[in-house]
Formats: structure tokens, sequence, C-alpha cells
């Protein structure tokens, strides 16, 4: 039997359920498929967030955290204190062990609100999970509910779902009321070997 072609899977899902099923389902060739498509995402945001958090020991929250790719790229660039999230329990398992997690927990952003406390991270990053029937631009919401004043909020995306406009109309109307700043939006490589780019965007979260 061949494998499933997760990334045309990824765009045909239109439900929670249908997400979290064929995340638990990726899990196991995740890691493969993604290390083959050289993904650059990681990475780009972790450097992204490098130019506006340098205290390496920050709270960071790594939202749909995965299999922990974007967790390790966090590692490799010097931070020491994440957090992760995701909505498939079978990512989770394989992200715990990595050991690069403080904790590590299960959540639908789609229905907040995360079991977090209000302003608990300095830093959020939320590495590939704005996309079709994946998670919606309203949990920028909830983003701004747990980060710190003065924190950055780093969203990496793919061409596809940047095009598609409701991610950045919601965060161009949030800063048009001065909840948050877009400080850049960087053009880039997103996964190569899939012939996929990619936007990186960094913000700012100021102080009420």
């Amino acid at each position: 039997m061949p494998d499933e072609n997760f990334f045309e899977i990824a765009y045909s899902v239109d439900s929670t359920d249908e997400t979290r099923a064929m995340y638990d389902r990726w899990a196991k060739v995740y890691d493969r498929d993604l290390t083959d498509g050289e993904y650059q995402q990681p990475a780009r945001c972790a450097e992204a967030l490098k130019t506006q958090i340098g205290d390496l020991g920050s709270n960071i929250l790594d939202v749909g955290c995965g299999t922990g790719l974007s967790g390790l790229a966090l590692q490799n660039a010097g931070y020491t204190n994440i957090d992760g999230c995701d909505l498939s329990e079978g990512m989770l398992e394989k992200a715990a062990s990595l050991e690069i997690y403080g904790r590590l927990f299960a959540c639908d952003l789609n229905q907040p609100p995360l079991d977090v406390e209000d302003q608990s991270y300095d830093a959020i990053t939320a590495v590939g999970i704005f996309s079709f029937g994946h998670v919606m631009p309203e949990a920028v919401d909830e983003f701004l509910r747990i980060i710190k004043p003065g924190g950055a909020i780093i969203i990496g995306l793919n061409d596809h779902f940047y095009e598609e406009g409701s991610l950045t109309a919601k965060l161009e109307e949030l800063e048009c009321a001065g909840k948050l700043k877009i400080v850049s939006r960087e053009h880039g490589e997103h996964i190569p070997q899939n012939d996929l780019k990619g936007w990186v965007l960094s913000i700012f979260v100021p102080s009420q």
C-alpha cells in the first residue's frame, strides 16, 4: 500500500476532527517528509524571533508545535525555555521524545481559551498552523491574551494561505486598533522541494 500524500491531504481537510486524525497518522512520517522537502520555515521563524527577543531565556510558546521541528529550531537558535501545544496527540508524543519542551499540552486553537494564564509568555511562534481547514485567523486574539506586553509573535505560513488574505486582514485590523504592530514581512523558502514559498511575519505586542 503506497504512502499517503499528506501534503495533498492537508489542503482537503475541512473539520477539526479530520485535521486531528490526519496529523495523528502523519506523525509517524512527518519528520521524514518535511526533512526530505528541506523545510525552511522553522529556522526562518527562529531567526526572526532573535531580531525581537534577544534574551535566550525568554518564555516561548511554540503553538502548533507538531513533532517538534519548530522547537528544535528555537533550541538551535539558543532559546532554552520553550513550551509547546498542538491539536494532535500523535504529534505531541513525538515532540515529547525530543525532551526540549518544558510543558506540552493538547489544544484546539479554534476553540479558545487555551489552558494558559493571561500574559504568560514573552513570545509565541506559530509555524505552519494557519492554513485551509486548520487554524483560523481569530486565534490571534488568543495569542494576544496570553502574551506579555512588549512580547513578540512570529508567524510562518505558505504563499497559498497568505494570498487567501484572511490572516493578513485580521492582523491589519488588530494593528489599526493598536493591539499589535507588524514589524516585518519576509518572503522566502517554505518547502523548496515542493516548489513552495512562504512568509515569516514578525509582530510586536505593545503595552496597552
